[in-house]
């Protein structure tokens, strides 16, 4: 069994910053990528940053993101993180992370997502 728990959503005032964290745990052979992906009320799920090989990989983020946020990762602790800067309202949604995991050596590796942790970004 793999589980992906989500931490440190909240409330943050406009301009201000947060850091999430996903910590991914139980039997894990390999950890091909993280991420986290965010849906706001009424919009689709959007890309907002994924990291290769937890890390030191290369990462990518969505466009709006435009240098505010940093995705990093903790290969020891099979843990990443999701630094946010200069909030805007906008940037309020629920904040999923998922991670591309092989069980494994043999088995091939499947998508885990966690249960999400809300951002609210409001004065």
């Amino acid at each position: 069994q793999v589980q992906v728990v989500e931490s440190g959503g909240g409330l943050v005032q406009p301009g201000g910053s947060l850091r999430v964290s996903c910590a991914a745990s139980g039997s894990i052979f390999r950890i091909y990528a993280m991420g986290w992906y965010r849906q706001a009320p009424g919009k689709q799920r959007e890309l907002v940053a994924t990291i290769l090989n937890t890390s030191g990989g290369s990462t990518n983020y969505g466009d709006f993101v435009k240098g505010r946020f940093t995705i990093s990762g903790d290969n020891a602790k099979n843990t990443m993180y999701l630094k946010m800067s200069s909030l805007k309202p906008e940037d309020t949604a629920v904040y999923y992370c998922y991670a591309r995991i092989a069980a494994t050596q043999n088995a091939p590796a499947s998508d885990y997502w966690g249960q999400g942790t809300q951002v609210f970004v409001s004065s």
